[in-house]
């Protein structure tokens, strides 16, 4: 089986789209940042269903694909948050700290527990995916209001809504770690 598969290049021009989308939003391209964004997404859509349809799952794809989803992620909440950035709308600086800390959270514990007990699957769970979902759902709606250069109630509740799934995501990882915990005994 081929490893750079069709899905896996799609993979790997999100990650290389990453960088032309922060500079757009630094340099004040709210166009340019939302076109890219938006490319960044489809391709995150099309490489899933691509390697589903042809049958061509990878490793190379379980790995890259959603290391591709928390780097454009944590480079946009980031870019859209720092002052110094030509951007209309800010995600608060709480949002995104928050946000940030949940992976960083999740990722040194999931290694601690494979360092301590051995190599163990986590797949991600419908709480997980819904988080994605409304990080990427609240980035996309700051980037068009960014472009249309207007505030939006809309905003607000994007914010409210990440801070409920990133809680509400939080502690089912918390509860999914307790019965990985429990299992070893």
């Amino acid at each position: 089986m081929r490893i750079l598969t069709f899905a896996n290049q799609l993979t790997l021009l999100r990650i290389l789209l990453i960088p032309f989308f922060a500079v757009a939003v630094v340099y004040g391209y709210p166009g340019v940042a939302l076109a890219t964004f938006v490319t960044a997404g489809v391709t995150d859509l099309l490489d899933g269903l691509i390697a589903r349809a042809t049958k061509q799952r990878t490793n190379l794809g379980a790995w890259l694909d959603p290391m591709a989803d928390k780097l454009l992620l944590v480079t946009a909440f980031i870019v859209l948050t720092v002052p110094g950035t030509e951007v209309y709308n800010r995600i608060p600086l709480w949002l995104t700290i928050l946000i940030i800390s949940r992976d960083v959270a999740i990722v040194g514990v999931v290694a601690a527990v494979n360092l301590a007990s051995g190599p163990r699957t986590f797949h991600p769970s419908v709480w997980g995916k819904l988080a994605t979902a409304t990080y990427l759902l609240t980035c996309s709606l700051f980037i068009l209001f960014n472009y249309l250069g207007r505030a939006s109630v809309v905003l607000d509740l994007a914010v409210w809504t990440a801070l409920v799934v990133t809680l509400g995501s939080g502690a089912d990882y918390a509860r999914r770690l307790r019965q990985v915990i429990s299992e070893d005994r």
